[in-house]
C-alpha cells in the first residue's frame, strides 16, 4: 500500500481511544499526532501544511465544533473529520456547517475512519 502524505491529528480526551486510533492508523501507514484537548491542538505552534484532523465531539473545556471553528479562524484548512458516540441529525448538521467532511460512530468500525482519511488524504 503506497503512503499518503500528510499527517493525521487526532484529538479524543480518552486515552484509550487516542492510543488504539494512533495503532491502527500508524498500521495503514499513515503519520499520526496525538492531542489530549483542544487546548492542546490549539497550543501547538506549527502544525503541518498536509494533513487531516480527526476530533472527538464531546470533551472538556472545547468542543470538537467549537475546536475547529477555532482552527479556521486561525486559517488552518485541514480537512476534519468528528468522531462521536452519539450523532444526532443536529448534530451532523451543525458539523456539515462547521465544515467537516464526515461524522463517524463510535465505536468506529470497518475502515470507515481509514478511508474517510484516505480521500481527504488525496
Amino acid at each position: 500500500m503506497a503512503a499518503i502524505a500528510g499527517t493525521v491529528i487526532v484529538v479524543d480526551d480518552d486515552d484509550a481511544v487516542r492510543h488504539s486510533l494512533k495503532f491502527a492508523l500508524e498500521l495503514e501507514g499513515l503519520a499520526v499526532r496525538l492531542y489530549r484537548s483542544g487546548g492542546d491542538l490549539l497550543a501547538e505552534p506549527e502544525l503541518p501544511a498536509t494533513g487531516c484532523l480527526v476530533i472527538d465531539y464531546h470533551m472538556p473545556a472545547i468542543d470538537g465544533l467549537d475546536l475547529v471553528d477555532r482552527l479556521r479562524r486561525r486559517h488552518v484548512t485541514l480537512p476534519a473529520i468528528l468522531i462521536t458516540g452519539k450523532p444526532t441529525d443536529e448534530l451532523r448538521g451543525r458539523a456539515a456547517r462547521s465544515g467537516f467532511r464526515q461524522v463517524l460512530e463510535k465505536p468506529l468500525e470497518d475502515n470507515a475512519l481509514v478511508d474517510s482519511i484516505r480521500t481527504a488524504l488525496a
